[in-house]
């Protein structure tokens, strides 16, 4: 039986530490040396400052556990000329240099106090079914458009060298439903995804036809078929928890500084994994 002094799981999506008031609190996050720490995406744009929230995290925790966002895969004007998956490459290897897990590292177990949990990051981008069953693939932009919902990765998140976005988050399913499928299928799984594995998760009251760049269908259902105990994830700007087959899918971002309560600090919107049993 565990101790009441087992290590804690905690997770945190949508930093976004390119606003200097996100980056003055994630450097004065309180430590938790005994801690794990799931971070959810969107921790930067680009590669900006990603070696630095990976070196100032590293030292708070005893392991950071992390899956890219949307915002990681850009690629900005003036910076290293990376894309797509090349992109993608470069930031596992700067996290791996602060020995940081993810998507392409084994799952770990982590020994949480209800017993061991298998940590499963995942990296499965979108392909635009989130979307109205009357708007076309094709008609998503302008669809979007209209009420000033697209998104920006339209301009700066390059595929290469798959040909669209829909065909690399195809690619990534795939990998993702192999490495799932042939893991210990009796231990229980924190499944973590920056997007939504559930269309009816990606909510938004105030941008509506943004859900597009919200996730694929390709993941629904995933938390049934692969014994998840735990679902995690960000990119709405949305926190809070939903219950889902008995599941818990747990929202864990912080948001852009006018979205969160700066007096408060970061640590009050850690949040820890709920596990169900």
């Amino acid at each position: 039986m565990p101790s009441r002094s087992s290590p804690r799981l905690w997770a945190l999506s949508d930093v976004h530490v390119s606003f200097p008031p996100n980056r003055a609190a994630l450097r004065d996050l309180p430590a938790h040396p005994d801690d794990w720490l799931i971070l959810a995406g969107d921790i930067t744009d680009g590669a900006q400052r990603l070696d630095w929230v990976f070196r100032i995290l590293g030292a708070k925790f005893r392991q950071l556990v992390w899956v890219p966002g949307n915002h990681e895969l850009w690629t900005l004007p003036g910076a290293r000329r990376l894309r797509g998956a090349a992109l993608y490459e470069h930031l596992v290897e700067i996290a791996r240099g602060h020995g940081v897990l993810t998507p392409e590292d084994p799952y770990p177990v982590f020994e949480h106090r209800s017993g061991p949990v298998l940590i499963a990051p995942l990296f499965l981008l979108y392909d635009y079914s989130f979307r109205p069953a009357h708007v076309a693939r094709e008609q998503v932009v302008p669809w979007a458009r209209q009420t000033g919902n697209v998104c920006t990765d339209e301009i700066v998140l390059r595929s290469d060298p798959f040909p669209d976005r829909e065909s690399w988050c195809a690619a990534r399913c795939a990998d993702a439903e192999e490495r799932l499928g042939s893991s210990p299928p009796e231990v229980p799984k924190v499944l973590v995804n920056h997007f939504p594995l559930e269309q009816d998760h990606a909510v938004l009251p105030l941008a509506p036809r943004f859900t597009p760049w919200c996730g694929t269908r390709r993941t629904s259902g995933w938390h049934r078929r692969f014994n998840a105990c735990a679902v995690v994830y960000g990119h709405l700007h949305i926190r809070g928890i939903r219950w889902l087959d008995g599941v818990p899918f747990q929202e864990v971002s912080l948001g852009y500084p006018r979205q969160w309560d700066q007096r408060r600090g970061m640590g009050a919107y850690l949040r820890e994994v709920v596990v169900a049993r």
